[in-house]
């Protein structure tokens, strides 16, 4: 697996935000219960969405999530940078500590143009493109 399940239920909760731009906030309870994520679980991730500045919150009966700008303007390497970090993009595949330019593994070679390809795909898509090649 590329990303990792929180990431991957970041990504769902923040398409599910940005079909409802046009609410002012939507209940983590919803969120949850539409896109198949734990509620406390799901918590955790958009708590952390919210640090890193992807989300804005609103505490109180009529609080919930909302996207903290257009979802043309977030891209879905944002949000994978917001919970698993940019390790995937700079890592060695398999792990290794030691690899690298220096010290290649047998797999260094071919895994960084893909690690490449797959960050600028990463990086040129925003979420409202996402979902708008979802949907369709």
């Amino acid at each position: 697996m590329l990303l990792s399940r929180a990431c991957e239920y970041a990504v769902r909760a923040v398409l599910y935000l940005a079909k409802h731009q046009d609410v002012a906030y939507v209940s983590v309870k919803e969120i949850a219960e539409h896109t198949d994520v734990s509620f406390h679980f799901l918590g955790k991730i958009l708590q952390s969405l919210t640090q890193k500045g992807l989300l804005v919150s609103y505490k109180g009966p009529k609080g919930g999530i909302q996207l903290a700008r257009s979802s043309d303007e977030i891209t879905v390497l944002q949000v994978v940078e917001a919970v698993d970090g940019l390790g995937v993009l700079r890592q060695c595949v398999l792990g290794l500590p030691n690899c690298g330019e220096g010290k290649p593994c047998a797999l260094h070679g071919q895994w960084g143009p893909i690690r490449a390809e797959i960050g600028d795909m990463f990086q040129g898509k925003s979420i409202a493109q996402l979902l708008k090649e979802y949907e369709t």
